[in-house]
């Protein structure tokens, strides 16, 4: 997975040493607890883990542990491992027994194609390999080629269920790109929990926290603007909640951003109106997965949609510089 958020924590942007502006061994004052930090690489991107606790011993196990368990999810849920699950469904149309967390991933992306009507849709892959090829080639894809590829996208004929997975049609493909770095973050705070850990700040690709930085500080992120990559869109304050952001300079297909690594189904090309879209929700995967969906829906149905979903806000920036916000969110911009 190529697909890297952009989200960058501490008080500015991130830099070698001063992850979540903590260094590694560093004593947090009048708390009797120390900074131990992971760096690690899975789902095509950095991973990294910040962890506070008393005890190295302790906090190396965890770490360990929740490294561990976002590399099960890459060897799950890789396009570019050809033993992934995702990859032999991808190449087989079916599996049988598979993984329980490649089952609760799949149904998770069919409960978020339900909601947004088939915005978020996970078979679009035969589009991203499409314009992929097509920006090998120095083009983009004929209108023919994209109606040809979309007529195998369509979550309907993905079939799931606890002992298969199956794609109804010849030539269907899923990716997992805007869900599986959510997921991530899921079981590795889950891991780090099962130690004992109760302060953490995470980074998949996507983001996770519990606890908080040092007395009572919050865990700080900024979200770069998707137009200056030295600049901040905002900056929050979290609160226990997973972050996760989609743009359009993430992966490109053309110069102008107007084709890149997110696709409308209904048009097989790209949607015209955000630039970028950050979401904060209960989960890393919940998380993940709107942040996409939004992406496509567009900003009066991101809006709408975030209106009835408990624990989910919304930060949406338009192509032209324009921006949106649900109105919980600005409780913790700083």
């Amino acid at each position: 997975m190529e697909r890297r958020t952009f989200v960058f924590a501490s008080l500015g942007l991130m830099t070698v040493g001063t992850w979540a502006g903590l260094r590694a061994g560093e004593p947090i004052m009048g708390t009797g607890l120390r900074a131990h930090q992971r760096r690690g690489h899975a789902l095509g991107t950095r991973v990294q883990f910040t962890v506070l606790h008393a005890s190295a011993a302790v906090a190396e196990a965890a770490m360990d542990d929740a490294l561990a368990q976002v590399q099960a999810v890459d060897r799950l849920m890789s396009l570019y491992r050809d033993d992934s699950q995702l990859a032999r469904l991808n190449r087989e149309g079916r599996v049988d027994a598979p993984d329980a967390r490649l089952v609760e991933v799949l149904a998770q992306a069919q409960r978020l194609a339900r909601l947004s009507q088939g915005a978020f849709d996970i078979t679009v892959q035969p589009l991203w390999q499409l314009y992929s090829d097509a920006k090998d080639r120095g083009t983009l894809p004929s209108q023919q080629e994209v109606a040809a590829a979309r007529a195998r996208v369509d979550w309907r004929a993905l079939a799931v269920a606890r002992d298969h997975v199956a794609l109804r049609r010849p030539g269907m493909a899923v990716t997992l790109n805007g869900l599986a770095q959510g997921y991530a973050v899921d079981v590795a705070l889950a891991a780090l929990r099962t130690h004992g850990i109760v302060h953490a700040l995470l980074d998949t690709g996507e983001f996770g926290s519990v606890g908080d930085k040092a007395g009572g500080q919050a865990w700080l992120l900024g979200v770069k603007h998707p137009r200056d990559p030295q600049a901040l869109a905002a900056r929050l304050r979290m609160d226990g909640r997973a972050l996760a952001t989609s743009g359009d300079y993430e992966s490109f297909f053309s110069a102008d951003f107007a084709h890149h690594h997110i696709f409308d189904p209904a048009t097989g090309d790209s949607p015209p109106e955000l630039a970028s879209v950050s979401v904060l929700a209960p989960s890393g995967l919940l998380a993940d997965g709107l942040s996409t969906a939004f992406m496509v829906t567009g900003p009066a149905r991101a809006l709408a949609l975030v209106r009835g979903l408990p624990g989910v806000d919304v930060l949406l920036i338009a192509k032209d510089g324009r921006c949106w916000q649900s109105p919980g969110l600005a409780a913790l911009l700083i």
